[in-house]
């Protein structure tokens, strides 16, 4: 950046740029989400995820026009301050810290249940805090979580490189669970299909049953498993070339989580687990959908172990990535005056907020004495979408000049999360509602106690134009920013 001390440096790559994004979205989406979407649409679970990719697609061309324009820490939280205004931005942010810390502490419980599952004699529910061994739960979640936070707290370089060996592990289990079911199922490939039109053609009235009941909140639930996509965004202030690296990182991103979702989803059918076993995920306690469809197909032994561990590195790098983004979201929120001035402190390397990471590491552990998968992942779905619904919002008060896709998508975004929302269970949106005036509240108060004159390399005195995603001179006035080393450009 134009000045050094508060920000982040750029080391993030393409390559890079694309696992993180797998990494962020292949635990939960695959080895959790699935699982509940499959045990509340059945075969329509395809259907779902066809939906859900649509509609990530287009919050994700949103996301990739404002970071391209504006590649800063933060994400939308940072999109709706400078396009919206405060109070849509705080609520972005609010929404991002609930809903992330929510989906990691479902990653960091979906860690112990795997490890319970397979490795113990307990087969069938992860323990919760009325039972005996509660607190065996807590412990391996906690173990997880502090050796992944420290990880971040490494830098975002090494982050990297550990995000690679577990997305090449997880894949490699996948790849090795869908051809296991593939070439050994007695279920003619066409019949998933069948099923599926079976359930919109019986009748109008079951049809709209279906519709309404199934596949509506299962969508909802998969947008979440795709929305890992935004972390490049949200880590925009450490890509480098950003305007040409997000938008190809998230598009590559997206059309590679699809491809895998289908994949799994259908052999999840294939297998017979989608329609004889749905009942085992509706309630959340079977998070392991590839292990029940390989046993199913006749697969055990080695097998099972295989597809474990790579449920285990999946929901440890989707731990990985959550704390990245959330570390970010909370500096941002820092440097604004909506949290305490000491999150927005950045180590001398200029490659960790170490405070920004302590603090959503001690909030995600909190979130795990929930204990409920599906009360933590149901929670995470209404938060995102509000949270992508302000990302739309802001895309649509883009200038011309930074416009890289037509509005259209954004409208369509806008329209879809908000439409999903309300699919949600009453209780897990209310508890949202709930959560946005506390946090409206706590706003009022933090920038009164927190909020400080705006650093004039931060903020053009001369127009207000936010200068962070800047070099040299503000693009708005021509004004240069102090401490650029008269105008010479320093970032890509």
């Amino acid at each position: 950046m134009a000045h050094a001390g508060g920000h982040l440096k750029r080391e993030l790559g393409l390559f890079h740029a694309v696992l993180l994004g797998l990494g962020s979205i292949l635990g939960t989406g695959v080895f959790v989400s699935i699982g509940i979407a499959a045990g509340v649409a059945g075969p329509a679970v395809l259907v779902a995820i066809v939906l859900a990719a649509v509609l990530a697609l287009c919050n994700g061309l949103s996301s990739a026009q404002l970071a391209a324009a504006h590649p800063v820490a933060g994400g939308t939280y940072e999109y709706g301050y400078k396009y919206l205004n405060d109070k849509l931005g705080f609520t972005a942010g609010w929404m991002f810290l609930c809903a992330k810390s929510a989906s990691a502490a479902t990653a960091a419980l979906g860690v112990v249940g795997y490890l319970d599952h397979q490795y113990t004699f307990h087969r069938d529910w992860i323990p919760s805090l009325y039972r005996f061994d509660a607190w065996i739960t807590v412990l391996f979640a906690a173990i997880a979580l502090v050796t992944v936070a420290s990880a971040v707290l490494l830098g975002l370089r090494r982050s990297a490189l550990l995000n690679s060996l577990l997305v090449s592990v997880t894949l490699g289990g996948l790849g090795v669970a869908c051809l296991f079911v593939f070439f050994s199922t007695e279920i003619p490939w066409w019949r998933p299909f069948e099923y599926v039109r079976f359930q919109y053609q019986h009748s109008d009235h079951y049809a709209q049953n279906v519709i309404v009941n199934a596949l509506l909140p299962a969508t909802a639930l998969m947008f979440v498993a795709f929305t890992g996509y935004g972390r490049v965004a949200t880590l925009g202030e450490e890509v480098r070339s950003p305007r040409r690296t997000i938008p190809v990182a998230i598009l590559w991103t997206l059309a590679a989580t699809a491809l895998i979702y289908l994949l799994v989803g259908y052999a999840l059918l294939l297998s017979g687990v989608g329609f004889d076993a749905s009942s085992r995920f509706a309630e959340g306690r079977q998070l392991n959908p590839l292990i029940y469809a390989v046993r199913w197909s006749g697969g055990g032994g080695v097998m099972l172990h295989a597809i474990a561990f790579a449920a285990i590195t999946a929901m440890l790098g989707v731990l990985l990535n959550l704390i990245l983004g959330l570390s970010r979201v909370a500096l941002a929120m820092g440097r604004r005056g909506d949290m305490p001035r000491v999150f927005a402190k950045v180590n001398a390397g200029g490659t960790t907020p170490v405070p920004a990471v302590l603090l959503v590491a001690g909030i995600i552990a909190a979130l795990t004495l929930v204990g409920d998968v599906k009360a933590t992942w149901s929670f995470a779905a209404f938060t995102v979408l509000i949270y992508y619904g302000i990302t739309n919002l802001a895309c649509l008060r883009l200038p011309p000049e930074d416009r890289l896709y037509p509005r259209a998508f954004a409208w369509a975004g806008l329209g879809g999360c908000l439409f999903l929302a309300w699919w949600v269970e009453p209780r897990y949106w209310i508890a949202g509602l709930v959560l946005i005036v506390v946090g409206l509240f706590w706003q009022r108060i933090a920038q009164r106690v927190f909020k400080k004159p705006p650093d004039p390399r931060d903020v053009c005195v001369g127009c207000g134009y936010d200068l962070r995603a800047s070099s040299a001179v503000c693009p708005e006035c021509g004004e240069v920013i102090p401490g650029s080393d008269d105008g010479v450009t320093v970032v890509d």
